[in-house]
């Protein structure tokens, strides 16, 4: 009997659940930047900037940006770290993918692009400097080894961030879960024809590890020194550690 796992508030064999992320993203990636402002009132973009400046990216260093999606972090990173550095996107999802690296040459920007799963990264070990993952982490299938790849891709003394969404505020959650559950879904369906793709982001984001659970997830991949952000009263949360 195959193991199961989460698929917003389903359960379904782990062999699927990487497909059926994938056409969620499949359809929604014409209008995700779109919707991404929405949903967040454009917060999106301050979240994405404060993981980018506890990223602290350097002149010349190697970054990965893993489920890069249209880019954000990866165009952010690659302006840090210029012309000697290396900015590499990766994303499960082709459709995500090239929309991420289109957006990086529209903006004069070239950095590789790699189709891969998270958990299953084609790189050495001790290869980058700092890895990032962006409300992608949520997603994958196996969080403590997507944990471990990216651990392992890191050189001595590099960091990976992790900025996603957590767990509110307990006051906040029934406001919070009133929007999730009845204003995404209504969003989604106006703007980009899918309430389910919008009401499997609400049910991912309630199964995602809170704040201390994904810090110690972090600890036992190997990850040392380990620090969490809490942002808009921990709707999101940046994690960092470091590989010492």
């Amino acid at each position: 009997m195959s193991k199961e796992t989460d698929f917003g508030y389903q359960r379904v064999p782990e062999g699927e659940k990487a497909q059926r992320v994938g056409e969620v993203f499949d359809r929604v990636a014409d209008r995700y930047d779109l919707m991404n402002d929405l949903m967040s009132l454009g917060l999106h973009r301050a979240w994405k900037a404060f993981a980018v400046g506890v990223a602290r990216p350097r002149p010349g260093e190697r970054i990965l940006d893993i489920a890069a999606g249209s880019g954000d972090l990866a165009r952010a990173f690659a302006r840090r770290v210029g012309p000697g550095g290396e900015v590499w996107l990766t994303d499960i999802n082709r459709s995500m993918l090239e929309r991420g690296r289109d957006r990086l040459l529209d903006a004069g920007l070239i950095a590789p692009a790699v189709q891969c799963d998270g958990e299953r990264l084609p790189f050495a070990a001790e290869s980058f400097d700092c890895v990032s993952v962006a409300f992608g982490l949520r997603n994958m299938t196996h969080k403590d080894i997507a944990l471990a790849e990216m651990r392992r891709v890191l050189k001595p003394g590099g960091r990976l961030v992790v900025l996603e969404f957590s767990k509110v505020w307990k006051p906040l959650e029934p406001a919070y879960d009133l929007y999730s559950f009845k204003v995404l879904p209504w969003l989604g369906e106006r703007v980009a024809g899918d309430a389910a793709a919008y009401r499997y982001l609400a049910e991912s984001i309630r199964v995602h590890p809170d704040q201390a659970t994904l810090a110690r997830m972090m600890g036992d991949a190997g990850l040392e020194r380990v620090e969490v952000f809490n942002l808009a009263a921990g709707v999101v949360a940046v994690h960092r550690g470091f590989r010492i």
